[in-house]
């Protein structure tokens, strides 16, 4: 059994990786801003393309390596490519008057951020699932309304930080945190088995059913980002409210992501999680068209955080119950479905620029049709639910 301290550094590791996420479409002003380094919506949407490849990388050979080298060292290199990140971050700030250095730097913290994500977060959902066998689900919950709590911070760290004309301690705040999580990865075990890892259990031999969760993991990844990446654009550029305004609304976001993995981890239930898991995406669909229609600052924060809420379990859950269908290959499947969000995260993050820039679409428009993704989702999820009815009616009857 794991003891309380390693119980506690995954779920605090948990809420660290949500701040170093969400650090740098936080400062999204900052990047697009010409009092800042002027990126284009084009530039700054490719700015995450490196973030995303490494992510996907690192996720997808992730479990792989802790076969090799254990769970715990994947998620220490995970850690340690975080704090690079975050490093280069703040150091780009000596370069905002050389644009083209600068967005050099940029892509390799975004690079090396997305191997930390991939490595980090494959790394304590593995862990969640094993430390509390026969309660996946409330785990998984738990560790991502964490992660989510640190997305939620980190805007509003940033909108700070940026009031007081330094923004650029966000990065470094972080860095010191993750510095301190190395330090305390080292006092203790963090054991836990990766399941069949290897040349018995290649991505191309998982079983036919995990692409639906494959599925419904890619569609999250890609209304999560439309939401957590390019609010702050949208709201600042077409709707004219401020950079603290655009701050408070992605901060909706993040925190309602945080209200609903908290407030479902606690009535989660063999019998409601089916229901709750088709049920996000029906919030979403509704969720997207008021973002689209938004316009003042109060109704931008409403919608967003109405969005935020119909995100909140559905990524969670999605790896708890693939945990559930194929208990012998966990840490896999989450690695796969880890990579299946950050390849969403990429449709999002560097198609909206295409679309702004070379086919005129507003963000307007961009935002009302999103809510085809909702019903996507809603048609995966319940296909999701249907394949585990006979599970649930085996063991109860």
């Amino acid at each position: 059994m794991p003891s309380r301290s390693e119980v506690g550094l995954i779920y605090v590791i948990g809420l660290v990786q949500g701040l170093a996420l969400v650090t740098f479409p936080a400062a999204s002003s900052i990047f697009t801003s010409p009092s800042g380094f002027g990126f284009g919506a084009s530039r700054y949407g490719m700015m995450f393309v490196p973030q995303v490849i490494l992510a996907i990388l690192a996720s997808s050979i992730g479990p792989g390596l802790a076969r090799r080298w254990t769970l715990k060292r994947v998620l220490q290199a995970g850690l340690s490519a975080d704090l690079l990140a975050m490093i280069l971050l703040a150091g780009s700030r000596l370069l905002v008057d050389v644009p083209g250095a600068a967005y050099g730097m940029l892509l390799i913290a975004t690079g090396s951020l997305g191997f930390g994500f991939g490595a980090a977060v494959m790394a304590i959902n593995t862990y969640a699932q094993r430390f509390v066998p026969g309660h996946e689900d409330r785990s998984v919950l738990v560790l991502n309304a964490l992660l989510g709590a640190g997305t939620a911070l980190a805007p509003l760290f940033v909108a700070i930080f940026l009031g007081a004309g330094v923004w650029w301690l966000m990065p470094l705040m972080v860095a010191a945190a993750l510095t301190a999580l190395l330090l305390l990865s080292t006092k203790v075990p963090l054991e836990a088995s990766v399941g069949n890892v290897g040349h018995d259990a290649t991505a191309e031999r998982l079983p036919g059913s995990f692409w639906l969760f494959a599925t419904a993991v890619l569609l999250y990844g890609v209304a999560e980002t439309l939401n957590g990446n390019w609010s702050g654009p949208y709201l600042t550029r077409e709707r004219g409210l401020s950079a603290e305004s655009a701050s408070f609304a992605l901060m909706a976001f993040w925190a309602m992501v945080t209200v609903g993995r908290i407030l479902f981890a606690t009535v989660s239930s063999e019998r409601t999680v089916p229901w709750i898991y088709a049920g996000l995406p029906v919030v979403l669909i509704a969720a997207f068209q008021m973002v689209s229609h938004a316009s003042g600052a109060a109704e931008s924060i409403v919608a967003f955080g109405l969005s935020g809420f119909g995100c909140s379990a559905f990524f969670p859950l999605s790896i708890s119950l693939s945990g559930q269908e194929f208990p012998k290959l966990a840490a896999l499947t989450s690695g796969e479905l880890v990579a299946f969000y950050q390849a969403g995260y990429g449709v999002a993050a560097f198609g909206v620029g295409p679309l702004r820039d070379l086919a005129g679409l507003s963000f307007h428009a961009i935002y009302s049709w999103a809510s085809v993704l909702g019903v996507a989702m809603f048609g995966v999820a319940f296909a999701v639910a249907q394949l585990r009815r006979p599970v649930y009616e085996r063991r109860h009857g």
